[in-house]
């Protein structure tokens, strides 16, 4: 970890809990960036050109297959210099702090970044792409195409009202109160639990729905 000097006003956890899971690092990112000060605190889509290099088995193992079809791609990426101990931080160095979960900096429990970089071309086992905000060397944790592009080739989940009869539901179609198995609108059916239109009722239906 690379040591940060804290800035007036940052507090530290005085101690970190033991490490609780386990990553892997399936390949690394190449930027033109060496020194955090030159880097960018977001990418941008006419930003340079960086390349992201995928590591064996994923690299010929077809992990990659049909990546091109994505104009965009979410990258998520290890910050690895980053320091993890932060609660609080002074981003303009002039005493003022806010909570690190308020902010986006790269200083947190669990240095996680994540960028949406548009794709330029596969190269092999390699992608070009801009929009990344992270240092030459980055590890890279995860690809996906960007959310709100994606159109999932899994069949859809049907709705509430094709769902199918539990068969150990012992009411009939027309007065079973479980939501998932019910014709009743999700209304109808808050408004006969007691209380309804308040947090307890809004909390019962939730747990109602789970427990079909």
């Amino acid at each position: 970890m690379m040591s940060f000097a804290l800035r007036p006003g940052e507090t530290i956890a005085d101690a970190l809990p033991p490490e609780q899971a386990g990553l892997v690092f399936i390949g690394r990112i190449r930027t033109p960036w060496t020194e955090r000060g030159t880097c960018p605190r977001q990418g941008r889509p006419d930003g340079p050109v960086c390349r992201i290099e995928v590591f064996e088995p994923w690299a010929s193992g077809g992990a990659l297959d049909g990546i091109e079809a994505n104009a965009r791609l979410e990258v998520l990426y290890w910050l690895h210099l980053s320091r993890r101990d932060l609660l609080r931080q002074s981003p303009k160095h002039d005493g003022a702090t806010h909570g690190t979960f308020a902010l986006r900096s790269p200083l947190r429990p669990n240095p996680i970044g994540t960028s949406v970089v548009a794709l330029v071309r596969r190269e092999g086992s390699a992608l070009l792409i801009r929009g990344l905000d992270c240092l030459d060397g980055t590890p890279l944790l995860d690809l996906k195409p960007a959310r709100g592009d994606f159109v999932p080739p899994a069949p859809p989940t049907p709705r509430r009202d094709e769902c199918r009869p539990r068969r150990d539901c012992p009411q009939p179609a027309a007065t079973r109160r479980c939501i998932a198995h019910s014709t009743a609108s999700p209304n109808s059916m808050i408004a006969s639990v007691p209380g309804s239109g308040t947090g307890v009722a809004s909390m019962t239906v939730k747990l109602i729905r789970f427990e079909t």
